[in-house]
């Protein structure tokens, strides 16, 4: 995410190295890099050179202040505050009040409206403890209404759906009418797209908002598609005066262009963000975590928040006492691997600590890396597992037979387990860190 834009803006960085002080000469050299950045992001040009005049002011501003601090790091700090004041200054959340609270979702063909409108409906089921209701509006896809009803099923979610019925204004109608006849939370409306903006769309999505009047109407945005993004979001609002946008499939090859400009263009905010398919990876769309990624700081709040969505304070002090006693075993690490793979996608977590996304960068980190070491866990006997001790050649032989591996991979995993329980071990008694293994399972 945001690749190229994060290195082209660390060369713009570059050129202050070894600067005493900031000039209007390097600083000029350095605005001019980092207007390109911007540009090659897909940045409309107008916006870019705004943007670089304030940095400029800014910097030249600074020259006699701050003599401590290197100039490259006072660049730094100047664009991440420019860049979070053009993305939003701070986050804004979704109004749901109302009895139901109703959601209004547009967007274009394939900017995935209803992939989103399944994962706000997991978010406010499961983060927000309420009972969501998904519409499906849509009444030209013909594949539409199906893949609303098994997302819904996949989420344990509410679907309402009127197959014969191809008037979406009076299926959205009927919809509220049954959420407040059951008890429902939240109305999610998935409405139609196009291909492109067209008079017919624009007075559907006008007529459906005109009669269910909701809370909000989020604008759905690929941000694959750039500047073409921004400027398909401008005319939808000047039509339907939008609430707020989402951006979409942030884990493609995005240029950035979308999340920087869109909220100056329109003067709406961005209020959620989604990568991939799984319905846990919609997340509120913050301006300064987004700020701190475009810079490679990476992003250490969100992985904690992350990490915290899947903490069992119960399960942490069982398995706090069985590393005391030295009895943490396959069973417990089997279930520390599921908690991880509940946080989302590997790589793009690595990409949260600060200093790890230019380590992952060309690494081909697989989501399935840990299926390995837990095939070899599953070949093992119920005994085997809570008592690694057990595990002499025989029964590796046969565990390296049960999933497919050499005999040696199995001998190195459990040596790898057996040198990190045993730092587990000293690190619950003060040990400190020394003696931590290298990854599980070799290459």
């Amino acid at each position: 995410m945001f690749d190229n834009l994060s290195d082209r803006l660390e060369g713009a960085f570059k050129t202050l190295k070894g600067e005493g002080k900031l000039t209007e000469i390097n600083v000029a050299q350095s605005i001019k890099e980092i207007r390109r950045a911007l540009v090659g992001a897909d940045v409309n040009y107008k916006i870019a050179k705004e943007f670089t005049d304030k940095i400029k002011e800014e910097a030249l501003g600074t020259q006699n202040v701050l003599n401590a601090v290197k100039p490259g790091e006072m660049m730094v700090k100047i664009v991440m505050d420019e860049l979070v004041k053009l993305m939003g200054t701070q986050s804004v959340g979704i109004n749901v009040k109302g009895k139901p609270g109703v959601v209004l979702v547009a967007g274009l063909q394939g900017s995935g409206k209803t992939t989103f409108s399944s994962k706000l409906a997991y978010y406010l089921k499961n983060k927000k403890n309420l009972k969501p209701l998904l519409v499906a509006a849509d009444v030209y896809r013909p594949a539409a209404i199906n893949q609303l009803t098994v997302l819904a099923e996949q989420i344990g979610a509410k679907i309402y759906k009127e197959p014969d019925n191809k008037n979406p204004v009076e299926i959205a109608g009927n919809a509220i009418a049954f959420a407040k006849a059951n008890s429902i939370d939240v109305v999610i409306v998935d409405t139609a797209g196009r291909l492109a903006v067209d008079e017919e769309m624009m007075t559907e999505i006008s007529n459906i908002k005109e009669a269910i009047t909701p809370n909000e109407t989020l604008f759905v945005v690929d941000s694959m598609t750039g500047q073409d993004a921004v400027n398909t979001a401008k005319a939808f609002n000047e039509r339907i005066n939008y609430d707020g946008v989402v951006l979409t499939k942030l884990d493609g090859d995005t240029r950035g262009g979308a999340a920087l400009s869109v909220k100056y263009t329109v003067g709406k905010p961005i209020k959620f963000v989604s990568m991939g398919e799984k319905m846990d990876t919609l997340d509120v769309f913050h301006p300064d975590r987004m700020a701190q990624r475009i810079l490679g700081m990476g992003d250490i709040v969100s992985f904690v928040e992350k990490a915290q969505d899947q903490f069992d304070e119960k399960e942490a002090k069982r398995i706090e006492k069985k590393i005391k006693k030295n009895k943490f075993d396959f069973n417990d690490f089997l279930g520390q691997l599921n908690q991880i793979r509940k946080m989302g996608d590997i790589k793009s977590l690595l990409n949260m600590i600060p200093g790890m996304s230019k380590m992952t960068k060309n690494l081909d980190i697989d989501d399935n890396a840990f299926k390995k070491v837990e095939a070899i866990i599953q070949s093992m006997t119920p005994a085997e597992r809570g008592a690694p001790e057990l595990l002499n050649m025989s029964r590796k032989r046969r565990i390296a037979k049960g999933c497919g591996r050499e005999i040696h991979e199995i001998n190195m995993f459990i040596k790898q387990f057996d040198q990190m329980r045993k730092m587990m071990h000293k690190m619950s008694k003060g040990g400190g860190m020394r003696g931590m293994p290298g990854g599980f399972g070799g290459k």
